[in-house]
Parts: C-alpha cells; sequence; structure tokens
C-alpha cells in the first residue's frame, strides 16, 4: 500500500512538472505584431528565452529612410549588418507567468531596453522600458 501511495505521489509531481514546463514554454514559437509589421522567432538556451527578428516591413530610421542595415548600432562595427536574423530579443527568465529580466534592441534607434513579456488571453504583452516598467510601450503579437 506504502509502494502505490508512493507510486502515486511521484506520478503527481511528474504530471504537475510537466504542465508547468509547457505553460512557461507557451512563449516558444513564430509571433507576428498585432500591426502585421514584425515577426519574431522566441526560443529558449538553457533556463533564458531570446527572440530572433524574421521580418520587418517598416524598419526605419529615425530620419524616415527605410533600412535593412543596423546602421544606427551605438557599436560602430554591428552598423552594416542586416537587421534580419538579429537577435533583439535577450535573456527573458520565467517567474510566476511572467517573463522578467530581459531586454530588447530597437534597430531603428539604436538603443536597448529592459523588457518583461506575459501571454494575456493567447497574445504575447512585449513591454519594453526603462528603469520602472511603468514608464514604457507594450507591443501586441499573436502566435503563427
Amino acid at each position: 500500500m506504502k509502494k502505490i501511495k508512493s507510486t502515486i505521489v511521484m506520478l503527481f509531481i511528474a504530471i504537475t512538472s510537466l504542465v508547468a514546463q509547457n505553460k512557461q514554454d507557451e512563449i516558444i514559437g513564430v509571433w507576428e505584431t498585432d500591426t502585421k509589421d514584425a515577426k519574431m522567432e522566441i526560443f529558449k538556451s538553457g533556463n533564458l528565452y531570446y527572440g530572433k527578428l524574421l521580418w520587418g516591413d517598416k524598419i526605419v530610421e529615425a530620419n524616415g529612410k527605410t533600412s535593412k542595415k543596423d546602421s544606427n548600432n551605438p557599436d560602430t562595427k554591428l552598423r552594416t549588418r542586416n537587421i534580419i536574423g538579429i537577435i533583439n530579443l535577450s535573456g527573458l527568465k520565467y517567474e510566476n507567468g511572467t517573463y522578467v529580466d530581459g531586454t530588447i534592441y530597437d534597430p531603428p534607434s539604436g538603443k536597448t531596453y529592459e523588457c518583461k513579456a506575459w501571454i494575456e488571453n493567447g497574445k504575447l504583452q512585449l513591454r519594453g522600458f526603462i528603469g520602472l516598467s511603468l514608464i514604457g510601450r507594450t507591443a501586441t503579437w499573436h502566435k503563427l
């Protein structure tokens, strides 16, 4: 009888762990902004999540020109690289239903912001900010 109870408890723990893992990995996949102007693939490496820019319709610099190069990057060595394919979302970790402590790079401005993300009603909410998350902007993405 003790062996059966022990087996049931172990099975319960394994199932609970698997469900929690699936929940936190729901961010993995290809996402498109609701405005349909960018696509990003989010993937996991170790315990952290990253995003690779797959497509951008309106990669526009501050001067109004459309650019396919990372011409506003503060690192002059990176200004000739293509924007498509760069890892622009880095280091998100899953904590209590939210992805926190990440950074997001904005190629048109050349600036990197702190970010956090969460999934609400099946949509990814990605918030970039400086300092406090109250001061920032949230973009809504849907999964493809």
